[in-house]
């Protein structure tokens, strides 16, 4: 594999770019995504699989947020055990082009807050929707946002996901998908020598050893996109981005929403701090809001909201 190191120092925290028909400006604040995060833990009990009461807490957050950005959004129901669940999307952009879906889980796996996983994907979903109705015009391809319910155990991996109900709509519905993009734990960062871990152990001759770098992950087919992505965080970001393109066989590199667009031969990546082989709070009560580092994630957003908006 071979890897591109391109750090660009940006002092603003604002940035435009012109193309031919539109000047692209936005900012983010990490104050902001902070806030994001904060409302999307705060539920009197964990958003887990057993507790629809709150997860339709953070649904009804999620559906507000995109109503006072100015989407009409929608819910897209689904029974799993007899119960009631629901992502919640909304869509913006020239409606006769391919979509680019960009989509967070918001549920958690067992009595957690789920700072990093996944609140801080959600949180940085719900300001790309900012900057996308911010930048309307300026956009070339029509753009999904979704807010997935049962990404985690015991759902994980079967047809009760809700990126899966997801995937297969847009598939029966012939909807072209430019790509999907999964924002999968965006939070977490450290500069601690020998904290970046990895599935397999001949990676760490490739990749950095300390876990301050985001990462690009996906199958060959997605291999232009998650090239085309790296490069943007490399030029236009103040985050070295790294980028994983292998088969399924490689642990992780399916562990999360994007897996099921596959299935539906849609492009579809994730971009992550690459969760447990560097966040040791991954899926425990220790996963919480303090830890993680909203700079770097602002940075994050950054480099998917210039993909967006290209």
């Amino acid at each position: 594999m071979k890897l591109l190191f391109f750090i660009t120092l940006m002092i603003s925290m604002t940035f435009t770019e012109n193309n031919p028909n539109q000047k692209v400006s936005f900012s983010v604040d990490p104050v902001h995504l902070k806030e994001q995060v904060q409302r999307i833990v705060a539920t009197p009990t964990p958003r887990c699989f057993d507790d629809t009461a709150s997860l339709n807490m953070v649904a009804e957050y999620i559906s507000s947020r995109f109503e006072s950005l100015g989407y009409a959004p929608t819910e897209q129901s689904f029974i799993v055990g007899g119960k009631t669940y629901k992502n919640i999307c909304a869509t913006i952009g020239p409606p006769r082009t391919k979509r680019i879906v960009i989509g967070a889980h918001y549920d958690v796996a067992g009595f957690q807050d789920g700072a990093d996983d996944n609140a801080s994907g959600v949180a940085g979903m719900l300001e790309l929707a900012r900057i996308a109705k911010e930048n309307e015009k300026a956009l070339k391809k029509q753009v999904e946002f979704v807010a997935f319910s049962l990404e985690e155990p015991p759902n994980f991996g079967t047809e009760s996901m809700g990126s899966y109900i997801h995937a297969k709509s847009l598939f029966d519905a012939k909807v072209e998908v430019e790509v999907m993009i999964c924002l999968e734990m965006i939070g977490y960062f450290t500069d601690d020598p020998k904290s970046q871990q990895f599935p397999v152990g001949i990676m760490k001759l490739f990749y950095p050893t300390t876990g301050n770098f985001i990462a690009a992950v996906g199958t060959y087919g997605s291999g232009n996109y998650i090239r085309r992505i790296k490069n943007i965080f490399n030029k236009k970001t103040n985050l070295p981005c790294f980028s994983l393109i292998a088969p399924k066989i490689i642990p992780g590199v399916d562990f999360s929403d994007h897996r099921n667009y596959w299935k539906f031969n849609y492009k579809a990546f994730m971009i992550t701090d690459t969760a447990f082989n560097r966040n040791k709070a991954y899926h425990t009560e220790d996963d919480t809001i303090e830890k993680l580092d909203f700079t770097r994630m602002a940075e994050v957003v950054k480099g998917v909201a210039f993909f967006m908006v290209q």
